[in-house]
């Protein structure tokens, strides 16, 4: 039989029969890998805890007809250990996770950076020194731009005109400028675009100044753009927890209403 090694964060697991599980790995060399772990449902099972969801694990398998199996684990990272207990970072975590898997469509294709993407917002998670919505954000934007449909922030969409413009459509791609603006786009406010482009780029010192309306409607732009080009609604985005933050210079002046609208149908609901 072929052995083989790799470092790897459990996306989800399936039962399998009496005592198995099918465990969804996303893999640092080998991008996803679904393996069965066998017996791991027994109390004298001596890694079923290693595997599961959130785990960042060190794992051992060998190949198998339809299925790897999977031999030996050692525990790196325990990010499920500080997100079990708080339902935002939870609920954050799972969006991750559910988000990492749509994104690897194709088994055994090399993701290194979604790999690093995902280690690293789980990481961040687990810390609990950034806000989890925030966190949520910048690490879908980055999973869109490693999937080639990151939304245009600083430049029009259609024409590549630089900006920053008034105008946003999930359908066109990001940004319009006022010649390529398409009906039904939505006007953000000025702070919005802001904020996007920080989480994009990882400039958290602007990203965490944010106000309450930047940030509630930056994340209904977020979802909408990475569920239109799924084609299809993640189950756990909308069970994630937003704590937002309060301010008195919070007016409130962002397009929130017509920005859920936009999430919704993107959403298809």
């Amino acid at each position: 039989m072929t052995l083989y090694r790799d470092t790897g964060v459990v996306l989800r697991v399936h039962k399998l029969g009496e005592a198995d599980r099918i465990i969804t790995l996303l893999t640092r060399r080998h991008g996803k890998v679904r393996a069965v772990a066998k017996g791991v449902r027994r109390t004298t099972s001596r890694f079923g805890a290693r595997l599961e969801p959130f785990g960042h694990v060190d794992a051992q398998f060998y190949t198998g007809r339809t299925l790897d199996v999977i031999t030996q684990v050692e525990t790196v990272d325990a990010f499920a250990l500080p997100l079990v207990g708080d339902y935002q970072r939870y609920t954050a975590a799972s969006a991750i996770a559910e988000t990492a898997d749509r994104l690897t469509a194709e088994e055994g294709e090399p993701a290194l950076r979604l790999y690093l993407l995902v280690t690293g917002a789980l990481r961040a998670l687990a810390g609990g020194e950034r806000d989890a919505s925030l966190v949520l954000d910048a690490f879908l934007l980055r999973a869109m731009a490693f999937a080639g449909w990151a939304p245009a922030i600083t430049e029009c969409a259609r024409c590549g005109l630089p900006g920053p413009h008034n105008a946003f459509s999930v359908t066109a791609g990001g940004s319009l400028c006022g010649s390529c603006r398409a009906p039904g786009a939505v006007h953000p406010a000025p702070e919005v675009l802001v904020l996007l482009e920080a989480l994009l780029h990882g400039d958290w010192d602007v990203a965490e100044a944010s106000l309450a309306g930047a940030r509630r409607d930056a994340s209904g732009l977020v979802a909408a753009h990475l569920q239109w080009h799924l084609e299809r609604q993640l189950r756990s985005l909308p069970l994630v927890e937003r704590r937002q933050v309060t301010s008195a210079n919070d007016s409130g002046k962002n397009d929130t209403g017509r920005i859920r609208e936009e999430t919704r149908a993107a959403q298809g609901t």
